[in-house]
């Protein structure tokens, strides 16, 4: 956590067109239904002024006034407690803990796999059954309520659905199996905050 080099009089989102983490973030803050400056980043080429408030360059970039965050974990849960309402965790620390541990098996399983499909090559179908199969085991903690471990859309959800919204686009079919999935997803691609979460370019993820 770094101070910003500017005060800024709104909140700021540098984030690229179709990173996941980037995706979660915006949708933290579009089912809080904040307004925000988003400032598309290329991968891999971090502005100067990014680089001067991230050391790493990185995104998701938050910039709340004099406030510099990065890290999605760490921004997404800045963002819950700074805009209280709806509230994306539940009140009772198991629970808390609980998604919590789920999203870190989230970005050490799925995102690594998912990283290595965009990347193509010979390793890409292996990372496609492997991701396949990580999504159908976690089949129970889908079942398990309305959304993903709680049966209130919660920040793991800001997590799991872009995830499972690029299903189609990174060549992964979880057949009929996987339906409980399908629909898991379907629940949330048509509510209006994740429709104000994406960018053009995940838009055009799906017909």
């Amino acid at each position: 956590m770094v101070p910003s080099a500017r005060s800024r009089n709104a909140l700021t989102l540098y984030t690229t067109a179709d990173d996941i983490q980037c995706h979660r973030a915006r949708l933290v803050l579009a089912a809080k239904g904040v307004s925000y400056e988003r400032a598309l980043v290329e991968p891999g080429k971090p502005p100067e002024d990014l680089r001067d408030l991230n050391p790493y360059g990185s995104t998701p970039t938050l910039v709340d006034r004099d406030l510099t965050l990065y890290d999605a974990a760490v921004v997404c849960e800045y963002l819950d407690e700074r805009y209280p309402h709806p509230p994306l965790m539940p009140i009772d620390p198991l629970s808390r803990a609980r998604l919590r541990v789920a999203a870190v098996r989230i970005e050490k399983d799925w995102l690594v796999e998912v990283d290595t499909i965009r990347a193509g090559g010979r390793t890409a179908e292996p990372a496609r059954k492997r991701l396949r199969a990580h999504l159908l085991a976690a089949l129970p903690l889908f079942k398990a309520s309305k959304f993903f471990l709680n049966p209130e859309m919660s920040l793991a959800d800001c997590l799991v659905a872009p995830v499972v919204w690029r299903l189609p686009w990174l060549g992964v079919d979880l057949g009929r199996e996987g339906k409980p999935i399908l629909d898991y997803g379907e629940r949330l691609f048509h509510s209006q905050g994740f429709a104000r979460s994406m960018t053009e370019q995940e838009k055009a993820m799906r017909p």
